[in-house]
């Protein structure tokens, strides 16, 4: 199970990879990636693999549900300093910041560089323990959500801060990316920004009702689709094809060793 697949490819790609051959992939019975979309075919095609299949992260809805906290930060965002996300942070966020002086932004994360500058209304945590996690969502009017690069050029990669924000009935904002909508249909569970001005109109422009609609229906897909149970019936599902498809080549091969002794004999 890899949760990293597009960074394991070109690793393999510059025969960097320090914890799987390309030659090992054949001998797995099933491969489960984080990422969907055309990376799964590029293992199949490329480097054998048996049969490769997206198993996306997930959400307890339990432990992420709405708090029922004054939302007090028009948008925040969660994510450890990462350079190649850096440029799109700035977009997103900081402009915006900057063009809405009497809004609220708020980051938390770490590693974050002491040369970088940010606007007087931008906040940062260093750390926020994962049992404060639905708290901090909950206190957003809109959430955003940044991709890693390899991630997003894969597409198909949604991160666990996708389902866990949505969950907690925070509305997002997120940055393009192919396969997007396997898991949220953009402009009517999650809003698509290319650019500083798409967040700008969204926190100065959207009404409370749409804002509302696109919270409720984000948390009713997730809740439906992404929780940690639905994950657990369809790793239960894979495996079960996987053991079906070893056996079924057990049998070809029993088969072929029965018609091979019998032409030699």
């Amino acid at each position: 199970y890899d949760i990293d697949t597009p960074v394991t490819l070109a690793r393999l790609s510059s025969e960097e990879c320090e914890y799987l051959r390309a030659d090992q992939i054949p001998q797995f019975d099933l491969i489960l990636s984080f990422t969907g979309g055309p990376t799964l075919r590029r293992l199949e095609r490329e480097y054998g693999a048996r049969r490769a299949a997206a198993l996306y992260c997930s959400v307890d809805p339990e432990d992420y549900r709405p708090q029922g906290v004054a939302q007090d930060v028009d948008l925040g965002y969660m994510g450890t300093y990462s350079a190649d996300r850096q440029p799109r942070l700035h977009a997103l966020l900081n402009e915006p910041a900057r063009v809405l002086p009497s809004r609220s932004f708020l980051i938390v994360g770490a590693q974050y560089p002491s040369r970088l500058e940010w606007p007087r209304n931008v906040r940062r945590i260093a750390h926020l323990a994962p049992a404060r996690h639905a708290l901090f969502y909950s206190r957003q009017r809109y959430t955003l959500n940044i991709t890693r690069e390899d991630m997003r050029l894969a597409g198909y990669s949604p991160s666990v801060r996708l389902f866990e924000a949505a969950a907690c009935g925070a509305p997002i904002i997120s940055d393009e990316w192919a396969g997007i909508e396997e898991v949220l249909t953009p402009g009517e569970e999650v809003l698509i920004a290319r650019s500083g001005s798409d967040v700008v109109e969204y926190l100065a422009a959207l009404s409370e009702t749409e804002r509302a609609r696109v919270a409720h229906a984000a948390r009713e897909r997730v809740c439906a689709r992404h929780s940690g149970a639905h994950r657990a019936t369809e790793l239960l599902e894979l495996l079960g094809d996987a053991r079906l498809a070893g056996r079924r080549r057990c049998s070809s091969a029993a088969v072929g060793r029965v018609l091979g002794r019998a032409v030699s004999g």
